[in-house]
């Protein structure tokens, strides 16, 4: 679980294709103080597991699912990356609950830059539009942001300048893919809403079962 609010920006040093999946290489330093083989870290926004460190950098492997859901296989050498740590239980949470797992990737359709912040349009799949809440939480690339408006596929937000100078975000183009991740709790209300829907349906259709199948007296 990670808070969406980033600790640093890595570089990603080398990349080997291992059948359909490939290996990173990611050179970093301020998390590298703690972490270690089979840790999680949160990479754009993906979580993935540490298979090997040195002293200035960090391996993992994406599998083909993961390069079919997120932007991992448009990486580059060179590239920089938002990285985050795994939440720590006693830390305080200061953005939102991030788990590293991409709904869908985006596209940035424009960049207004207002006198402090930035605008950042961005385009997406609609049927995750109910999941997309003005003044709620979602994850653009790992970073916690909060959804200024939106529209049926698109959305935008408002970047102060901290978040922009400390991010990727800072590299962003009209164009830009960028991996989504939307608030985890609506995703439980929700699925617990269609569970109880189909249980009292379910239990609905038994009674009437029991009923018409009553013997005469």
């Amino acid at each position: 679980m990670f808070t969406g609010i980033i600790e640093e920006i890595g570089i990603i040093k080398s990349i080997s294709h291992l059948g359909g999946g490939i290996r990173f290489s990611v050179q970093a330093k301020s998390i590298l103080e703690d972490l270690k083989i089979d840790d999680s870290v949160s990479l754009n926004g993906v979580c993935q597991t540490v298979i090997a460190r040195t002293d200035s950098t960090f391996d993992f492997i994406a599998v083909e699912e993961t390069l079919r859901k997120t932007t991992l296989n448009k990486f580059r050498t060179g590239q920089k990356l938002n990285l985050e740590r795994a939440l720590k239980v006693s830390a305080r949470l200061g953005g939102h609950i991030v788990q590293g797992h991409v709904d869908c990737v985006g596209n940035v359709i424009a960049l207004n830059q207002e006198s402090t912040g930035k605008l950042i349009r961005i385009h997406f799949q609609s049927n995750f539009s109910k999941y997309i809440v003005p003044v709620g939480s979602i994850a653009i690339d790992g970073v916690s942001l909060t959804v200024a408006g939106k529209e049926r596929d698109n959305f935008y937000v408002a970047v102060i300048p901290h978040s922009i100078e400390m991010t990727t975000l800072k590299e962003l183009r009209v164009g830009s893919e960028v991996n989504l991740e939307f608030d985890i709790l609506g995703k439980y209300i929700e699925s617990m809403i269609a569970e109880g829907k189909s249980y009292n349906n379910q239990t609905n259709k038994s009674i009437l079962e029991q009923y018409i199948n009553q013997p005469e007296i």
